[in-house]
């Protein structure tokens, strides 16, 4: 399972407050820390929700500068403007990547998918359209038709996209776990090719023990076929379940990957 560090986001505060005052020794050490403990994508999002449009697209430039320079791990574009992520991209030097994220809305395909043909990218494609998010596993499904059918006509391959079912929290609607890993299952059992991706801390919202709400949702949803996800790194348990669930399904030939862990020292229960 690939695994999309999630630290380096705005949303966090200390994060918002070191992009702020360009803390390059605090961002740098949390993608190195995500770096060390797993990631295989750093996941960086500037976009604090505060400031100028201009403001967060110089932050997101120096934030990929120093990132991108710190660490060899390629870097997961995340942002709701397609002009930061464009802005991004024009700083981004690596060749492997992930966008993240388009929609079903058509404008905002028209301007993402563009950016994800031409640099070759892998996107995350959220199951959603201009209506917000689908609370049926139908209306989700169908949001992922639109996406694929229009990046396809541009030429991006299926292999190319990593479908979010998306993950409302049970405290809200107890059903949306399911909705979620039912929406996994179809988009698996339409587009084999394709891989799903989903974050998981909105599941336990409102919650207490979130994480070990999140990591039996975790189980769950690699049986239902979730290839990616983004995650704390850092979180050990989170991580060695990673493992298990590549053991449990499959997708860890001889147990290789689990042993190797074992040996370092990186499983915990």
């Amino acid at each position: 399972m690939l695994v999309i560090g999630e630290n380096i986001n705005a949303s966090n505060k200390s994060v918002a407050e070191a992009i702020e005052k360009r803390d390059e020794e605090f961002l740098v050490n949390l993608a190195q820390a995500q770096a060390q403990t797993g990631a295989d994508f750093i996941d960086v999002n500037a976009g604090s929700g505060h400031g100028s449009p201009q403001e967060t697209i110089a932050a997101i430039r120096w934030l990929v500068g120093i990132i991108q320079a710190a660490v060899e791990k390629p870097l997961a574009i995340d942002s709701d403007s397609p002009t930061v992520i464009e802005a991004a991209l024009k700083e981004y030097h690596g060749q492997k990547l992930i966008i993240n994220s388009v929609t079903a809305e058509p404008a905002r395909l028209e301007s993402i998918g563009p950016l994800v043909a031409e640099r070759g990218a892998w996107v995350i494609a959220l199951a959603m359209g201009t209506e917000g998010i689908p609370a049926l596993v139908e209306e989700r499904v169908a949001a992922c038709e639109r996406i694929m059918s229009y990046l396809t006509g541009l030429g991006v391959t299926a292999e190319q996209v990593l479908f979010d079912p998306l993950v409302l929290p049970i405290a809200v609607d107890t059903r949306q776990g399911l909705v979620t890993l039912k929406t996994i299952e179809q988009i698996k059992s339409r587009y084999p090719d394709a891989r799903t991706v989903m974050g998981l801390s909105n599941v336990s919202y409102g919650l207490p023990k979130r994480k070990l709400v999140n990591r039996a949702f975790l189980l769950m949803a690699a049986h239902a076929g979730l290839d990616a996800v983004i995650v704390d790194p850092r979180d050990s348990k989170a991580m060695s379940l990673i493992k298990v669930a590549d053991l449990l399904t499959g997708k860890d030939p001889s147990c290789r990957a689990y042993l190797r862990a074992y040996r370092k020292g990186s499983i915990v229960d």
